[in-house]
Order: structure tokens, then sequence, then C-alpha cells
């Protein structure tokens, strides 16, 4: 099931207002013009930034969420009509038919289950087609991020057009790891509501993560520091062989 942040529609609707700066994409668009992907997926696509991004530069999208709510707010942006959006997860996707399949924003983490995340492989691997890559990115969990993850360091108010006011922060609920656990709140300041969003994550090392997907198919091309958070990102740069069945 998807957070709250994600499917709450209070929270949804002003997701893009709350994380505005999105200079993480900025590699990711490189990338599809580096390896000249024509027919992209943004997996996780949440309200859209990226997918609008790559339809602006003229390629084939197909944005895919759990999140109803935040494909809600992506279907009402100017240019949406350009793109595909699938309510669901990878295995809606077709076979064969993307040269690239991008997971952004850490979502890799938002999978805990190792059979669930070996199942998203297999069908990332299945709608590849041969040749194509899957590139996505996950915290190192040598940088511990989660040690940042307190309430002192992230209290912050926004103020948002339209909404007013809205106080946020996070605390952590659990550090087991690989698995950490956390809860944003958010207070909004024109009628007092507040609406808290709960969230686990599992943070996989750069080997384990290799492994994984050499078991499911594919071969390692890349492990890529993200430009924007020097040390402290893993980007995995992933490729379905040529001559792939399935």
């Amino acid at each position: 099931m998807p957070d709250q942040l994600y499917e709450n529609p209070r929270l949804a609707a002003i997701y893009d207002a709350l994380d505005p700066e999105r200079s993480d994409l900025g590699p990711y668009l490189f990338m599809v013009r580096e390896f000249d992907a024509r027919t992209v997926v943004d997996l996780g696509c949440g309200t859209g930034v990226l997918a609008l991004e790559l339809a602006g530069l003229g390629l084939a999208v197909t944005a895919v969420d759990p999140a109803g709510r935040s494909l809600t707010v992506a279907r009402g942006k100017p240019g949406a009509e350009r793109i595909r959006w699938i309510h669901g997860d990878a295995s809606a996707l077709p076979a064969a038919f993307a040269d690239m399949v991008l997971m952004t924003g850490n979502a890799v983490q938002a999978v805990t289950d190792e059979l669930h995340w070996g199942t998203l492989l297999d069908h990332v691997h299945q709608a590849l087609a041969p040749g194509g890559r899957f590139v996505f990115e996950t915290r190192d969990p040598d940088h511990r991020a989660w040690e940042t993850w307190t309430e002192d360091s992230t209290r912050r108010i926004t103020a948002i057009d339209g909404v007013g006011e809205i106080e946020s922060w996070v605390e952590l609920t659990d550090v087991s790891p690989p698995l950490v656990s956390f809860r944003w709140t958010y207070v909004f300041g024109s009628d007092g509501q507040r609406l808290t969003s709960d969230s686990t994550l599992r943070f996989r090392s750069a080997d384990e993560v290799r492994l994984n997907l050499q078991a499911h198919g594919f071969e390692v091309e890349g492990l890529r520091d993200a430009p924007d958070r020097p040390g402290k990102e893993l980007v995995f740069v992933a490729r379905k062989p040529m001559g792939s069945k399935c």
C-alpha cells in the first residue's frame, strides 16, 4: 500500500510544493540522451515531474505508480496527455517494449520485502527490449542517512499559494538495519489539521544489489555517484543482454 504522503488527497496535492527542488532528476535526463533511449518508463512516477520532463524531450513515456491520488495530480498537469499513465506496478508493463526503465527518488527502497524485490526485477527485465537498461538509485547504507532524520533537523514551515503554511517534520520510529522506519507529520496552518505518513525503507549494499540484478538476468554496466548528493547515493545502470528472450 502506498504511504499516505502519496495517497492522501490533501498531501498528494501539496507534494510538489513541499519538495520543489528536483536537481536529482538531471542525471537521469542525461542518461536517457547518453543511451539514446526513445521509449522510457518512469516506474514509481509519483506526481509525474520526471515523466513530463521526458515527454518534453519528445520521448514515448509510460508512467506507473500504485498511488492513485498522486496519479490524479500528475494527470492534471499541462502536457500530461502525451504520457501513458498506469495505476499499478511493474507487472502492468507490456513485454519487451522499453529502451529504459527509470526509478528515481530512491523508490526501490520502498520495496522492503525481498520476494517482492525479486518479482519487480523480473517484471522490469521482461518489460525491457533486449539491450534496454534499468537505471535507479538507492541510498548507500554506509552513509547512514537515517541518523539525520530527526525532528530538530527537519522541522520547517512551507508557505504554499492557495493552501497556506504547512509545518512538517520527520522522526524515526524504528531502526533495525537493513530496515528503517519513520513518520512524517504535516500540520495545516489554515485549519490545524494534522496528518501523518509512515514509511519503511530497505537499505541494500552495492554488493547486494549487484548480486540481485545478476540473479535476475541483468548485466551491471556501471555504478555511478549522484552528482547532487556525492558519496550518499548508489546509481545503478543495469542492462538486459542482447539475445534475451524474456
